[in-house]
């Protein structure tokens, strides 16, 4: 069985028979959640089973342990937290699900708390349970509030799978089996402002007219794509100029994800309306929310059931924020995540001069870092080598050359300088491989 640093204190027995016990999973997967997946993870040898996860560690099936640096950034707080799973076993006791007949605490209280640290002015918040609901409603929103019908959005962006935020993705391999999508949307290359501006002025212009720009502050799944400086600021300029919203889609870069609680306060930039999700459950509950200023929040509230969720902003979701928030400031995760995303940061710009042979390009915030291969095959190979030396990171589903390192906030010196161990020996022998080809 493989160690990493700061496992090995586990409550949940393994399997008497793990191999078994994997393969009859495997086999219900094949049978009733699609046999594409279940091959796929078999061919990457990755058929194994989650068992159990605290803090930065993941248990599998046969007592093998890894260091969380994937999860698609949900989990900043890490695992389990324990101030995360007391406040949710708190309120399942008193109140699990909500009526929607009667309001609610928590949910008064968790949407205060957001207007408390969200950028100045987004004082309301509709609450639902993902990232691509929470672009959902933010698209419904800006075009129910100017009346007008054009989105612009950028190539490469990753806003959800459902048919709205699909619709404003850029990513034609995800779009194409859905055809026709929601009209009305346009992209752009991401980090390119004049080209944003232009066919900003072009929709303006058109009949249905400029409703929203949408962006992410960084792209995650575009392959943690950081924009010029000065991006933003004018996304927010032209967006002023044309009377259209800012959408800014904070799903993965919010909740401390790139060192500050939302990544657009790093440039000055306030949206009118703002996503986010992942971190948001403290690893715990999903939970998502969209953001919005008072002046474009009037459909929703001259029509309070014109968009409506079921279970979102349910009890147990908003303890679960509430207490993700407390420990973000309690803990100083986001001094944390500024002091960890620096060392990690410097680590991998060190081995990529030391591998260029293997690595193309390394950038992020925070804790949010690519590491660019020269092909995807390499990407691949990279992303095998780290899980098998205990280290799990993700693809980026638009650029899956890239590999994503997402570690928590509340991981230790020793753990981080393990996966950077681990890091270096996979690109060195990356590097070795691609040598030989």
């Amino acid at each position: 069985m493989r160690r990493v640093p700061g496992g090995g204190s586990w409550k949940k027995p393994l399997p008497e028979d793990p191999d078994a016990f994997v393969s009859r999973t495997v086999q219900r997967y094949e049978e009733h959640s699609g046999a594409a997946l279940a091959r796929l993870m078999r061919f990457m040898g990755m058929a194994t089973l989650e068992w159990e996860a605290r803090g930065a560690v993941v248990r599998d099936a046969h007592g093998n342990e890894y260091l969380e640096c994937g999860g698609y950034g949900v989990f900043f707080h890490g695992h389990s937290h324990p101030t995360v799973v007391r406040a949710v076993q708190r309120q399942a006791e008193e109140l699990a699900l909500s009526t929607r007949m009667l309001l609610n605490l928590p949910q008064a209280v968790l949407g205060e708390r957001l207007a408390a640290v969200a950028p100045e002015g987004l004082q309301y918040s509709f609450l639902c349970n993902s990232g691509a609901e929470s672009v959902e409603a933010a698209l419904k929103l800006a075009r129910a509030a100017t009346g007008r019908r054009s989105i612009l959005a950028t190539g490469g962006a990753f806003h959800g799978k459902t048919y709205g935020a699909l619709s404003a993705s850029g990513k034609d391999m995800y779009r194409d089996p859905f055809v026709p999508l929601v009209g009305g949307f346009s992209h752009v290359p991401f980090g390119d402002a004049a080209a944003l501006e232009a066919e900003a002025n072009h929709l303006a212009e058109s009949e249905g007219g400029l409703a929203a720009i949408i962006l992410e502050p960084i792209q995650g799944e575009g392959g943690v794509i950081v924009p010029p400086d000065h991006y933003l600021q004018a996304a927010r300029a032209v967006c002023d100029r044309f009377g259209a919203l800012l959408i800014l889609d904070e799903v993965q870069t919010g909740i401390g994800r790139t060192g500050s609680m939302f990544a657009c306060t790093q440039w000055d930039v306030v949206p009118d309306i703002l996503t986010t999700a992942k971190s948001l459950g403290g690893g715990v509950m999903p939970v998502a929310a969209m953001m919005a200023r008072r002046a474009c929040w009037h459909p929703f509230d001259d029509h309070p059931f014109i968009h409506t969720s079921t279970f979102g902003g349910s009890p147990l979701a908003c303890a679960a924020a509430i207490a993700a928030l407390d420990v973000i400031a309690t803990e100083d995760l986001l001094g944390r995540a500024q002091r960890l995303g620096s060392v990690l940061g410097d680590g991998l710009s060190a081995i990529a001069r030391r591998y260029p042979g293997a690595i193309a390009a390394v950038r992020g915030r925070g804790l949010l870092w690519g590491i660019e291969l020269r092909s995807e095959g390499a990407g691949g190979m990279l992303l095998n080598l780290l899980i098998d030396a205990g280290v799990l990171v993700v693809y980026s589903l638009n650029m899956p050359r890239v590999i994503r390192i997402m570690p928590p906030a509340i991981m230790s010196e020793e753990q981080m300088a393990f996966v950077l161990d681990a890091m270096d020996r996979a690109a060195r022998a990356t590097e070795e491989v691609a040598s030989e080809l």
